[in-house]
């Protein structure tokens, strides 16, 4: 398991980036999570280093530079990178210089419980976005947590909470697979964090999305309005099924997620069971 940079000093690994990308970093504006620090550099560019386990390495390349093919998706520029093994640690550094993105995040982390201000223009992007994304043709299989999404996975975690839902997917496109609030910016709607971006079960994104939004109902409901086609066909409803199952799983630590998830979860079972 690889180390929690939020913890563990990688002072090396930054002195060896400033000196193969030829910037400075500014520490002010660093931003530690467990698995990436992210830098706004001297050239008004931001420079994320992540680590990896050696473990992950699936064949399918890296998330971000592979996201600079899609077309019609906002997102920032990439513009280089570089890896390495470390093999004291066992690990993979990887390093991404791409265009700064000066607006936060709606929502940087826990559960959002208050209406972000979002425009009619920030819906259309997203829309247009996602519509872009889901047209792509590509040979990556999306992935969360390190592992692929795959027809195994999505039966596995919906047989937990409901074992009788035939969970059979039947449409598959081209999702981020973190579509979460801390991925998305606000008021310019702008998407991070590509690295596991691949082909999922339709509506994925937004059965996420909605999911992430039920402790706000009414941003929940835009969420489905926005994206309805998606949502109401089958995989769609089976990829928000999956969503519940794992709030449900998880029980109290959902916190105000739980119940809403445990009310729409009992109306996609009916719906998916007629």
């Amino acid at each position: 398991m690889p180390p929690d940079l939020r913890k563990f000093s990688c002072d090396s690994v930054v002195e060896r980036v400033l000196r193969q990308l030829e910037t400075h970093l500014d520490p002010i504006t660093k931003v530690r999570k467990r698995r990436s620090v992210g830098f706004r550099t001297d050239r008004n560019t931001w420079v994320r280093i992540e680590i990896r386990d050696l473990a992950r390495f699936d064949g399918q390349g890296w998330g971000i530079e592979q996201a600079a093919v899609l077309d019609g998706v906002t997102m920032p520029a990439w513009h280089q990178g570089l890896s390495w093994i470390d093999h004291d640690l066992g690990v993979m550094w990887r390093v991404d210089e791409t265009g700064l993105v000066t607006d936060s995040s709606v929502k940087a982390g826990g559960i959002l419980t208050i209406e972000p201000e979002l425009s009619e223009s920030w819906w259309a992007t997203l829309n247009s976005s996602l519509d872009a994304l889901a047209k792509h043709p590509t040979p990556r299989v999306a992935t969360s947590a390190g592992s692929r999404i795959t027809q195994e996975r999505i039966s596995a975690t919906i047989h937990q909470v409901f074992p009788d839902v035939d969970t059979t997917i039947t449409e598959w496109a081209t999702a981020h697979a973190d579509f979460a609030w801390p991925n998305l910016t606000a008021p310019t709607c702008c998407i991070l964090d590509w690295e596991d971006w691949g082909v999922a079960p339709r509506g994925y994104d937004a059965a996420t999305l909605r999911g992430e939004s039920l402790a706000v109902p009414a941003l929940a409901e835009r969420v489905y309005q926005e994206r309805r086609a998606d949502l109401d066909s089958r995989s769609g409803q089976l990829s928000q099924l999956y969503y519940c199952a794992k709030v449900i799983a998880a029980g109290e630590r959902s916190g105000p997620l739980l119940a809403p998830a445990a009310e729409l979860a009992n109306q996609l079972v009916t719906t998916l069971r007629a």
